[in-house]
């Protein structure tokens, strides 16, 4: 473990009590609760690990949409930064988008209290997706989301990042594979871990091992301000919406299914399905092989 020197005062004086524990004074409960954020941080280092996401003397961009992950997110790389074994830089960095009625202030007065140096950027990312709609379009999320991404991406080579943490999790990984899967006819998610296209920027998500359902109970205890959903007037991905659905349901019922639905993206045999391109079937009868 080292000393972590280069954090600001404030942001060390949060990142120390970062735990939900530090505000409950029901014993029971502040069991409960540092439980909960001990079992988020270590599924966070364990992925970091795994993917080899952090390395050191990496400036990472962390975003901060205003939504519950986001804001985990940024806690549990705070937190993980002052005990890592080497140095490392996080700048959190959040997108005004131009969305009527969005509360105004709420993300940046959460950046303060966390104590980093933050930046807003203001794009009319609204006002020029509304623009390039179609007729056929009934939401604007993939033009929208593209172009979040384009402007973020410019930021974080702008101020000399090379990495950029997502809040995506668990879930949101397993519904992308189904989307995949039911939509597209591919056997593909989002990876912990990625190049941009230029080569120029990894983009890493290390919330890929935490469960939502822990990530809500995590906002709750914290009391993050998250932004209201659907701000764009024109609702969420309805087919991403129904695959996150889905897999609540299956939680109900059989709550180790979408357990091991995330291990077999871990557990992938090549030879015992049906991409030549992944395993040469042509090239067996000189002696079997898996993988």
């Amino acid at each position: 473990m080292r000393n972590d020197t280069d954090l600001p005062q404030k942001a060390d004086d949060y990142a120390r009590h970062v735990s939900p524990y530090f505000n409950i004074e029901d014993k029971q409960a502040k069991y409960k609760a540092d439980k909960l954020f001990k079992r988020l941080r270590r599924k966070t280092g364990n992925a970091i690990g795994d993917f080899g996401m952090i390395e050191p003397n990496d400036k990472i961009m962390v975003c901060v949409s205003g939504g519950k992950d986001s804001y985990a997110l940024l806690d549990l790389l705070l937190s993980l930064k002052r005990s890592a074994p080497f140095p490392f830089t996080l700048v959190p960095v959040h997108l005004e988008a131009g969305f009527p009625n969005t509360p105004q202030g709420v993300v940046e007065n959460h950046l303060k209290k966390v104590g980093l140096d933050y930046i807003i950027i203001k794009r009319p990312v609204f006002e020029i997706s509304k623009a390039k709609m179609s007729s056929k379009d009934k939401t604007m999320c993939s033009i929208c989301s593209r172009m979040r991404r384009g402007f973020l991406y410019a930021k974080a080579r702008e101020i000399g990042a090379n990495k950029i943490a997502l809040g995506h999790h668990r879930d949101d990984i397993l519904a992308t594979y189904f989307l995949n899967l039911f939509y597209s006819g591919i056997m593909k998610t989002m990876p912990p871990i990625l190049r941009t296209d230029d080569d120029t920027l990894t983009v890493i998500r290390p919330l890929a091992y935490c469960k939502e359902k822990d990530l809500i109970t995590l906002s709750k205890l914290k009391e993050y301000p998250v932004l209201p959903k659907g701000l764009c007037g024109y609702g969420e991905d309805q087919q991403r919406a129904a695959m996150l659905a889905m897999l609540r349901q299956w939680d109900r019922e059989n709550p180790k299914r979408t357990e091991i639905i995330f291990k077999s993206l871990q557990n992938v045999v090549p030879s015992h399905l049906l991409d030549r391109n992944l395993f040469d079937f042509t090239d067996i009868s000189k002696g079997p092989r898996v993988k």
